[in-house]
């Protein structure tokens, strides 16, 4: 009589929708040592279950469920005054066009706003100009048990001031070093910091550009700095080059996440914050009250 036929064994994205086929964390963070953007594909899916982007919505989605209660472990422990109560930022940099504001709407958009503090560096403030280039990045870190956004960050004063020429050469390369140590500061004191450049091609950002002119709905989008910035791509490329290689740490490393298709950025970027989540090993904060007596309390209200 012929056996039984083996079942086949389920991949880990059959039983967890939207998962990776590995871990992203891995897949996605930058090698230490020189950076060649240009040998960083712009438009791959690393890790990516489903076969493109009709599944996408539906794969990004499946992790809102475990996401939600991952949240709600780090709020709670933030709400609780837990001891050393973890929290997480999430810096997200990128030339025009790249998706900062798309991975907010739909991947950080999978998660309680009420747990997350979003921040937007844009040129800084006449008050902001008379402190220390990261005098406003402190001021916007998480607070415990919080998500932190940080659209742009610290790195503009590497980038923008470097490729524009704002400050002397030696006044910028000497920030790198200040990074990092404003960096380790940071996680030291119970920050998880996820750095990830989205990485989008010349081509692309074009075609990008040329949407929002091609709609009314989009205008607003649309910035004629973002042709300047464009016109001034190799510099920008040099730029991110070196800082993505001189602050590469292992307290904050970098992530590069291929964002030519939109729909493999936002789901990565939310399985990193799941990922990272999980890391933090996080547990529901005990009772500070006896819980049998409110019990008792309760049930005669």
């Amino acid at each position: 009589m012929a056996g039984k036929k083996k079942s086949k064994s389920k991949k880990t994205s059959d039983l967890h929708p939207g998962r990776p086929t590995k871990p992203l964390s891995k897949l996605l963070r930058l090698p230490k040592g020189p950076v060649d953007l240009n040998r960083l594909d712009t438009a791959a899916s690393p890790g990516y279950p489903g076969s493109g982007k009709t599944d996408a919505p539906a794969l990004t989605a499946a992790l809102a469920p475990e996401l939600s209660d991952l949240q709600e472990q780090l709020y709670a422990n933030g709400r609780s005054d837990v001891p050393g109560a973890p929290s997480l930022l999430v810096l997200l940099q990128g030339m025009d066009t790249s998706g900062k504001g798309g991975v907010i709407r739909h991947a950080m958009g999978l998660v309680d706003p009420q747990g997350i503090q979003l921040k937007s560096f844009k040129a800084p403030t006449k008050e902001e100009l008379q402190h220390h280039y990261l005098w406003r990045i402190r001021n916007a870190l998480p607070n415990p048990g919080m998500i932190g956004i940080f659209d742009r960050s610290q790195y503009e004063d590497v980038l923008v001031v470097r490729v524009d020429q704002l400050v002397p050469v030696s006044e910028w390369n000497g920030r790198y070093d200040e990074i990092n140590a404003f960096e380790k500061e940071v996680t030291e004191a119970g920050t998880t910091i996820i750095k990830c450049f989205l990485h989008v091609s010349f081509a692309e950002q074009k075609s990008r550009l040329a949407a929002r002119l091609a709609s009314p709905a989009k205008y607003w989008k649309y910035s004629p700095k973002d042709v300047d910035a464009r016109a001034k791509w190799p510099a920008y490329q040099e730029a991110y080059a070196d800082a993505l290689e001189r602050c590469n740490t292992d307290h904050a490393p970098w992530y590069v996440i291929p964002s030519d298709r939109k729909w493999y950025r936002n789901w990565a970027v939310a399985q990193l914050v799941r990922e990272h989540l999980i890391g933090l090993n996080l547990t529901w904060p005990e009772a500070t009250f006896d819980v049998a007596a409110e019990k008792a309390r309760v049930a005669k209200s």
